[in-house]
C-alpha cells in the first residue's frame, strides 16, 4: 500500500515514534508499504521553522535527508494535485492538509494522519 504521511506523522516518525498509535507504527514498519512524504510537508516545516519559535527547531533539509535515507519516497506537488483542490470539500481550512489529501486522492494513496478533523474527507484518509 502507498502511504502519504501527514506532516505531524512524519515528524513523529523521525523524532518520537512513541507518539504514533500502534496501528500507525505497524503500517509504517510494514515493509510491504511504500512510505511517501510530500514536498508540501517540507514547505510547511520550512515556514514553521522560519517563524523562529523556540518550540520548533526542525530544519526542512535535515528532515528531508533523513526521510530519504530511511527509504521514504518524495512526492512533488503537481498541477493535477492543485486542480484536485477545486473538488475537495471544505471540511478543513488548513491549506497544507488540503493539498496533502488532494495529492493522496490523485495518486491513489492512503493519507496517514492522527488529525480527527480530517476523517470527514473519507476516501484516502486513514486515521491512526
Amino acid at each position: 500500500m502507498n502511504l502519504l504521511l501527514d506532516t505531524h506523522i512524519l515528524l513523529w516518525a523521525a523524532f518520537d515514534q512513541n507518539k504514533i498509535a500502534g496501528a500507525g507504527r505497524s503500517l509504517i514498519a510494514d515493509q510491504a508499504n511504500t512510505l511517501w512524504f510530500s514536498v508540501a510537508s517540507l514547505w510547511e516545516v520550512a515556514i514553521k521553522r522560519g517563524l523562529d519559535r523556540p518550540s520548533f527547531q526542525v530544519e526542512a533539509g535535515v528532515l528531508r535527508a533523513g526521510l530519504l535515507s530511511s527509504g521514504y519516497s518524495e512526492l512533488a506537488v503537481e498541477g493535477r494535485h492543485v486542480l484536485g483542490l477545486s473538488v475537495l470539500a471544505r471540511h478543513h481550512g488548513d491549506p497544507f492538509d488540503r493539498i496533502l489529501i488532494a495529492q493522496a486522492a490523485a495518486e491513489g494513496m492512503r493519507f496517514l494522519t492522527a488529525d480527527r478533523t480530517l476523517e470527514a474527507y473519507g476516501g484516502p484518509v486513514l486515521l491512526v
